[in-house]
């Protein structure tokens, strides 16, 4: 569509509407309802609270004009653009009306002759009068308005805060790249057109095209457009969570935010207003299409600025000069740019004049690449031996007399090397480049490197040294064939490798170097000792043994000084099961076996290390007592499996003192109260043996079953038989305060909260063991069921039952009195001296 579609919205009489009130006074033909409510959408406007009642020319002329202008694809080809004007009263003589002119094309930049949205400000085509029908025609092209380049180029320079526009047009750079918008606030929306008509001409014109904006908005936090006008008397309340989506300049008041300027903002506002149409007209030909962020944009425009005879900043040129490695949609036009850069800007580092080098190269102009290259070679090979700031890696030379003349002056720096990184440098440099080194040389060179690195610290030079071993397969056996030197030549440096970076030999390296290599593996060993077990096995290959002695074991486990339980496991599996072991596996293992259990991983990484010694090959390296640990850990670990009841768990965790070690006492601590809660009670037997239990394992047993009990789950046989234990536990057990007062709220809860039938279980389960406790039970269960809405407390004792969410104990009030249904206060001991030692 090359034309303009029209459409007036006001408040009339006569519109599309058919009453009066705000409507579309007129349209052109073929409006869409899709349109009708994007116009309706942008077309209010609320005035000044200073400026309502205008209804004089002179005091109309003064309210803001709101030109606005909403592209709806990214390059604005289809757009609207509307001038709203305050006009006073309607035809009701009420105040509060406006006038919204509209004009929308599907090719806003090719109806319109390319110009920008903020060129309408003040246009001739605008109207604020109804028309006396409802249809009106289209139009073709609309003329400009006044504003252009010289107008606001000079007001620029008038303003007192036009150094703030680098920060502005940063900010809509942002709002269009990214999210949000911008505010700006000035006397009057004149200024405030100048200010968006500024930011207009200095965008890429794709993002100028794709710019939405309102020169006028009473209310800011309403809108979403890129570029918001108002003035100061409007509302610039935000809300908390808007006030990072909005940034405000405030020109009227001087009030302007903290906004990251770019090099490529910082370039286009040096270049003016009134110079950037022409660069963006050379930019043109740099830019492959669909660049985006400043980014995008900024090696472009200053390639087109340098062209054009505009001085670039050092940040300009090394941003064009790191985009000519990819624009290879320049052809020819790179070298231009190339020669260019090269010329103007000659503090050049050699990374940068390498790659104006290939940009001349692959632009054709092997004249520019040829001197830039030979200006390179010199210095290049300096810098790189000096290890300098600026120095690049070597590149192969193909020029055989380029490559002649550089070997040449490799040998004359590699007899001034003195130190082992001069050394290093120089043999990478050879290589890098392809220089055409003797045998001999090489052979001089990597020997006399090899004894230097051994003589000092490499720990700085370690990243180069590696890289030779990579590139120069000689460097590999002259340092090897050092370290063996060193070794044989003088005691004491087994330690040698410990401090020489392992990781410059490989094994490979060391095939037919036994004692290098053993050297070699205990120094990784120090350095990675998670692979520690695997090292070990290998140092027994070298040696043609199959189990280690007291001094290799000592020797890779120094920092430790025991096998964790997972390295026991490996070896045990590594070491020949069938055959004998040195007598120091055995302590070994004695020790791995001995380490203190906190949780349940590390039970588990014991109990796997015992299945593995349980062996019977293996068995027999254990000594006597080791062996007899082992088997009770396991004997423990199947009752924890097998055992049906549990009582018989708890008599088969009955292991006599001296026998308990750190696997069974982490079985008991850990596991044995929670496999109890999932075995059935023998109500007797268990209530009998339960003083066995150490003080913290009997509190874990009375607390796990108050949980259960007040948990709210379904009570199974399981948990009512545990629940019945503890109820019918009497005053002969010996339990703390606070255990007894879980054994009341535990005996007390069922009675008040458990549904009848469940209560029944329960006193069926307790009356063969304490028939007046079934008997209470059986009482309050008729109470209930006569008065099903009471819940009275527990009449045995004075305490209540803790509710179900308070912790165990929580209630310190005092215990009942000693009765059939209650523990025996009078007998209990004091905590300290209530039961013997049970192995905690």
């Amino acid at each position: 569509m090359k034309h303009f579609q029209q459409l007036y919205y006001t408040s009339c009489e006569h519109g599309l509407s058919g009453f009066s009130g705000f409507q579309f006074n007129a349209v052109s033909p073929g409006v869409t309802a899709g349109t009708r409510q994007a116009v309706e959408a942008l077309a209010g406007y609320e005035p000044p609270r200073s400026l309502v009642e205008s209804d004089t020319p002179e005091l109309l002329e003064r309210c803001p004009v709101n030109l606005c202008y909403r592209p709806y694809d990214r390059d604005g080809r289809r757009a609207t653009a509307l001038c709203v004007r305050y006009v006073g009263r309607d035809s009701a003589r009420r105040f509060g009306n406006y006038f919204a002119h509209a004009l929308h094309s599907e090719d806003f930049r090719e109806a319109s002759g390319g110009m920008l949205g903020i060129e309408l400000w003040n246009s001739p085509v605008w109207t604020r009068t109804v028309a006396p029908a409802t249809e009106i025609p289209a139009l073709a092209a609309p003329a400009p308005g006044p504003l252009g380049v010289r107008e606001v180029a000079e007001f620029l320079r008038g303003h007192p805060h036009a150094a703030r526009l680098p920060e502005l047009l940063a900010a809509v750079f942002a709002a269009l790249t990214e999210h949000g918008s911008v505010v700006v606030v000035d006397r009057d929306t004149e200024r405030i057109a100048r200010w968006f008509a500024a930011v207009s001409y200095l965008l890429p014109p794709p993002l100028a095209r794709g710019l939405s904006f309102a020169t006028y908005v009473f209310r800011p936090a309403r809108s979403r457009l890129h570029l918001i006008g108002t003035v100061p008397e409007a509302q610039l309340a935000f809300g908390t969570d808007d006030e990072a989506a909005y940034t405000v300049f405030d020109f009227s008041r001087g009030v302007f935010p903290e906004v990251p300027v770019s090099d490529l903002v910082r370039l286009l506002t040096r270049i003016g207003v009134d110079s950037v149409r022409l660069v963006w007209s050379w930019t043109a030909d740099y830019t492959r299409g669909g660049e985006e962020t400043p980014d995008d944009w900024h090696a472009p425009v200053a390639a087109a600025a340098c062209a054009g005879g505009i001085t670039l900043t050092k940040a300009d040129a090394h941003a064009v000069i790191d985009w000519l490695a990819g624009a290879d949609h320049l052809g020819a036009l790179g070298a231009t740019v190339a020669d260019d850069i090269h010329r103007k800007h000659r503090d050049l580092d050699d990374g940068r004049l390498a790659m104006l080098s290939a940009a001349a190269k692959a632009g054709g102009d092997i004249g520019v690449h040829r001197e830039i290259e030979g200006k390179l070679h010199a210095s290049r090979m300096r810098a790189y031996i000096r290890a300098a700031g600026n120095a690049a890696p070597p590149v192969p030379i193909d020029d055989p007399t380029t490559r002649e003349r550089a070997t040449a002056l490799w040998e004359r720096l590699a007899a001034e090397a003195r130190t082992p990184r001069e050394r290093t440098r120089l043999l990478l440099w050879a290589v890098g480049a392809r220089l055409s080194l003797t045998r001999e040389a090489v052979e001089r060179e990597t020997l006399g490197l090899a004894h230097a690195l051994l003589a000092s610290s490499t720990d700085d030079l370690l990243d180069e040294v590696s890289e030779l071993l990579r590139v120069l397969p000689a460097m590999r056996e002259s340092l090897a064939a050092a370290v063996e030197e060193v070794l044989k030549g003088r005691s004491g440096q087994e330690q040698l490798l410990s401090h020489f970076p392992a990781d410059l030999l490989r094994e490979a390296d060391l095939a037919d170097r036994p004692l290098v290599l053993e050297h070699h593996l205990r120094a990784r060993a120090e350095r990675m000792p998670s692979d520690t077990v695997p090292i070990m096995f290998k140092i027994l290959k070298i040696r043609g043994r199959t189990s280690p002695d007291e001094e290799l074991v000592s020797a890779l486990w120094r920092p430790s000084r025991t096998w964790s339980h997972e390295e026991a496991a490996w070896i045990a599996r590594l070491l020949p099961a069938a055959e004998p072991v040195d007598e120091a596996v055995g302590a070994w293992f004695r020790r791995a076996l001995g380490q203190d259990i906190q949780e349940e991983e590390s039970l588990a990484a014991c109990l796997r290390l015992c299945g593995l010694l349980a062996d019977p090959g293996r068995f027999a390296w254990l000594p006597a007592d080791v062996g007899e640990r082992v088997r009770i850990a396991l004997d423990l670990n199947r009752a924890l499996r097998e055992a049906v009841e549990a009582t018989d768990l708890l008599e088969a965790f009955d292991v006599p003192p001296k026998l308990r070690w750190s696997a069974t006492l982490a079985l008991t601590s850990l596991c044995l109260v929670p496999a109890m809660l999932w075995l059935p009670a023998d109500i007797p037997r268990l209530r009998g043996r339960l003083s066995e239990l150490s003080d913290r394992d009997l509190d874990r047993y009375l607390t796990d079953v108050y949980r259960r009990v007040t948990g709210g789950e379904g009570i199974g046989d399981v948990l009512l038989s545990h629940v019945a234990t503890v109820a019918t536990l009497t005053g002969r057990s010996p339990c703390t305060q606070a255990q007894l007062e879980l054994v009341m709220a535990i005996r007390a809860h069922p009675a008040t909260h458990w549904r009848l039938p469940d209560l029944a279980r329960l006193e069926a389960a307790v009356r063969p063991h304490q028939p007046g406790l079934a008997d209470r039970y059986a009482e309050y269960a008729e109470a209930r069921r006569s008065s099903p809405q009471r819940r009275s407390r527990w009449p045995f004792g004075r305490r209540s039952t803790p509710a179900a969410a308070d912790p165990p104990g929580a209630r310190a009030s005092a215990p009942s009195a000693p009765d059939e249904a209650s523990p025996d206060t009078s007998r209990k001991k004091s905590p300290d001296t209530s039961r013997k030692n049970k192995g905690e």
